[in-house]
């Protein structure tokens, strides 16, 4: 359990060290993200696991490549699979593209446990994004509109546009994921 701790403190500490560095502020990433100022600081204190999302939104919103906060994640993703179930953000990643971190085209498989939801706020992010559900149902909410997904189904938007996933099934889900940002 220390070492999802420290995992979850250093890709904070690593957000936090670039914006001083930077010297841009918490209010600034708010509202060039949309994420509260209460969500940036548990990410930045290590109590929340930023997604994939809202890591692309901070490294835009930092004016870094992705790839310095992907990275982080990429390098323990066989032990967080290993582990999702017990983590209270209810969803793994993996990173399918390794070595794409000056690459605007990023994969990755989604697991996301029966009856949840990605917690945090909405995703949202300049760019455009595929998904596709290898394994069970899950509703993906594009700004008012609910597509319903299931095995073998994929769905094509614009991820500019407020997103949600959410596994409506009995099952854990696994979804692929391709994200291109500009």
């Amino acid at each position: 359990m220390a070492k999802k701790k420290d995992e979850l403190v250093h890709i904070g500490t690593k957000i936090r060290q670039i914006r001083f560095e930077k010297k841009i502020t918490q209010d600034f990433i708010a509202n060039e993200t949309g994420l509260s100022i209460d969500f940036i600081e548990e990410i930045e204190s290590g109590k929340k696991r930023p997604s994939v999302g809202s890591l692309l939104q901070i490294s835009r919103a930092l004016g870094i490549d992705s790839g310095l906060l992907l990275k982080e994640q990429e390098d323990t993703a066989q032990e967080r699979i290993k582990a999702y179930t017990k983590r209270t953000d209810n969803y793994a990643y993996t990173p399918l593209t390794p070595g794409t971190e000056n690459k605007h085209l990023k994969a990755f498989r989604i697991v996301i446990e029966a009856g949840k939801v990605h917690q945090g706020v909405g995703f949202q992010h300049e760019g455009e994004e595929f998904s596709y559900v290898l394994v069970g149902e899950v509703e993906i909410t594009v700004g008012d509109h609910v597509n319903h997904l299931k095995a073998g189904d994929s769905l094509h938007f614009n991820s500019g546009i407020k997103h949600d996933l959410r596994n409506v099934g009995k099952t854990d889900a696994e979804l692929i994921v391709v994200v291109y940002t500009p």
